[in-house]
């Protein structure tokens, strides 16, 4: 089998939005080093094509204080039903251990000044799709917590998995030891997600943990709270979001008052998608037959990714799909016989 040497534009769609190196809390060994880009280059470009799930780890929040941390871990250990795992494998069980554990975290931060208190602890939800085993992403979200945190900062953790797909509710102490505050960067978000995905490959799970632009995504996904309301004005159970009234002002514009952001969006969708097409065309030329397979397997990628869209363009396609099923909607069978009789 010949090596597998991805071009620079591969290479382009599977980079960070943020460089590795501007990560501020996960320790270097984590990143995404440039040897470890080429060795795993054909297994990554494997499973993108593939559609290999994503593995997802989202701040959820913040708690700021004893009292709002102690609601935090009654929510997450249902009560004190569900024992909360900490680094050392202790498991706390019982709602007065957890109060304990509250306490305690939230003591050293009510003796600084009000001016200068910060949050207690930080939440964070690691979770894989439907189908995905439970005690697989269990270990896999305790190696993280392993791996990243360490014994920086404190943590626990618990499992929930009676909902659709599992997931582990991780809260990590943001004072942790020597002085350091948990203030995380976006590129800390980002090799947080490779250490998840690459625990989870560990443990037998399909799992990556790819840009956007990788999978043909240009709208970047709502965030929780505007989901929420969005969800909540369609069912008609409040106003309209302040975002999407925006969002909708903006759409109404003509297809000529792209902004600029959207241009350089679409414009990196496309180099994107032409690097993918190179690589079949290479793999299509090798004398390895697994190689060949793979490179139609990009070539059908490629065809299946959806049209390049920003929120801005769906908006307006589907207002201006709307006011073209309405003007159908009032035209009168009359009218229409006379337009055809002329």
């Amino acid at each position: 089998m010949t090596d597998f040497l991805p071009p620079s534009g591969f290479e382009e769609a599977l980079r960070p939005p943020v460089r590795p190196s501007r990560a501020r809390i996960t320790p270097p060994v984590l990143g995404r080093t440039g040897g470890r880009r080429q060795a795993g280059a054909r297994a990554t470009l494997a499973r993108v094509v593939r559609r290999a799930p994503e593995a997802m780890v989202k701040i959820t929040g913040k708690t700021r204080d004893a009292g709002h941390l102690a609601r935090h871990l009654d929510y997450i250990s249902r009560n004190g039903r569900l024992a909360l795992e900490g680094p050392d494998g202790e498991r706390l069980a019982g709602r007065a251990e957890v109060r304990e554990l509250a306490g305690d975290w939230g003591a050293e931060l009510s003796a600084e000044p009000v001016r200068r208190r910060g949050a207690v602890s930080m939440s964070i939800v690691l979770s894989m799709p439907e189908g995905t085993e439970a005690f697989r992403v269990e270990d896999a979200s305790r190696a993280f917590a392993r791996r990243v945190f360490g014994d920086r900062f404190d943590w626990v953790m618990a499992l929930h998995e009676e909902d659709r797909h599992p997931h582990v509710h991780l809260t990590v102490r943001m004072s942790g030891r020597g002085g350091v505050r948990l203030n995380p960067r976006k590129a800390d978000l980002q090799e947080w997600r490779e250490a998840f995905a690459e625990a989870l490959r560990e443990r037998g799970v399909e799992a990556e943990a790819t840009p956007r632009r990788a999978r043909g995504v240009v709208r970047k996904s709502e965030r929780t709270p505007v989901r929420k309301a969005r969800e909540r004005f369609e069912a008609g159970g409040g106003p309209m979001p302040v975002v999407l009234a925006a969002a909708l002002r903006e759409a109404v514009r003509e297809e000529d008052g792209v902004a600029v952001w959207e241009r350089r969006a679409l414009e990196r969708q496309r180099l994107v998608r032409r690097a993918y097409v190179a690589e079949a065309l290479a793999l299509a030329r090798s004398h390895d037959p697994a190689e060949r397979e793979l490179g139609r397997a990009v070539e059908d990628f490629v065809r299946s990714l959806p049209r390049p869209e920003t929120r801005r363009m769906r908006l307006h396609r589907e207002m201006a799909e709307l006011r073209d099923r309405r003007g159908e909607a009032t035209r009168s069978p009359d009218r229409e016989l006379r337009g055809r009789s002329r």
